[in-house]
């Protein structure tokens, strides 16, 4: 059953960066964040945009609570303590080949000590939430890269995040499956308004799937552009070619040109 998302609360979280910088010691490494501040609304949808090696990655995982700035503020829902809440998906599906999808899925509940036929069944209704019902008994040696990665982003959704952090997950996929995926996530976040941050370096994906697109420079990142979109909430695959689309990616080429030190 699909939700109305005019009638449904907001189930997302806020999160509030001010000031994060993050050093990594050695020459080569250096500064990798370097003032960041950065306020997402519950329920909003935010892409992080910039080129590769910009510490995008990084950003993602001190939200996450998974790194730790050197300097600087990070906080995750109203009282700072939902790191609970979070669902995380990364760059690589990283599921257990031993184990089908369905108990791919069940992992963080089982870790949380969820009983398993309750885990069982919440695992079933997130496979079912990525269009994959039909492979819930196959391995991932018997999946294509995208039908992994839906495993990958059903695991996510099984704990019933708050926040649901993803570090570029489809970039290595063909552009085909990529922009179907970036479809059905949009569609999802649609319906259950968590609250979404997306990593990507793909300018098409930042503007197909957020309703803000926060660009950084080149390392050390800082937000050259906090830009909110100017188009329709409810995206479908014809607004690719729509011409107001093309302008919005014309606003965030040229904050990637001058965050690289170019003229747009």
């Amino acid at each position: 059953m699909q939700l109305d998302p005019t009638t449904a609360p907001l189930s997302g979280i806020s999160v509030d960066l001010r000031g994060v910088r993050r050093v990594f010691p050695g020459p080569v490494t250096g500064t990798a964040l370097d003032g960041i501040d950065l306020r997402v609304a519950p329920g909003e949808f935010v892409a992080i945009l910039g080129p590769s090696g910009c510490g995008k990655s990084t950003l993602l995982r001190i939200i996450a609570g998974l790194d730790k700035p050197d300097f600087g503020s990070v906080q995750a829902g109203s009282d700072g303590t939902a790191h609970r809440h979070i669902g995380y998906v990364f760059q690589d599906a990283y599921l257990l080949p031993w184990r089908n999808a369905l108990n791919n899925v069940t992992l963080p509940l089982e870790l949380s000590g969820v009983a398993r036929a309750e885990r069982l069944a919440a695992a079933a209704q997130a496979i079912e939430r990525v269009e994959l019902a039909d492979a819930i008994t196959c391995y991932p040696a018997e999946l294509s890269g995208g039908m992994r990665m839906r495993v990958s982003l059903a695991r996510a959704l099984v704990t019933s995040p708050s926040l649901l952090l993803l570090d570029e997950p489809f970039a290595a996929l063909d552009e085909i499956t990529r922009q179907q995926l970036d479809e059905h996530l949009h569609q999802l976040w649609y319906e259950q308004r968590m609250t979404v941050i997306f990593v990507t370096h793909s300018i098409i994906e930042a503007t197909f799937l957020a309703q803000r697109v926060v660009v950084l420079t080149r390392r050390p990142a800082r937000v050259i552009l906090d830009h909110t979109l100017d188009l329709p909430e409810r995206r479908a695959a014809a607004l690719r070619t729509d011409a107001q689309f093309s302008q919005q990616m014309r606003v965030l080429i040229a904050a990637l040109e001058r965050g690289d030190g170019r003229q747009a």
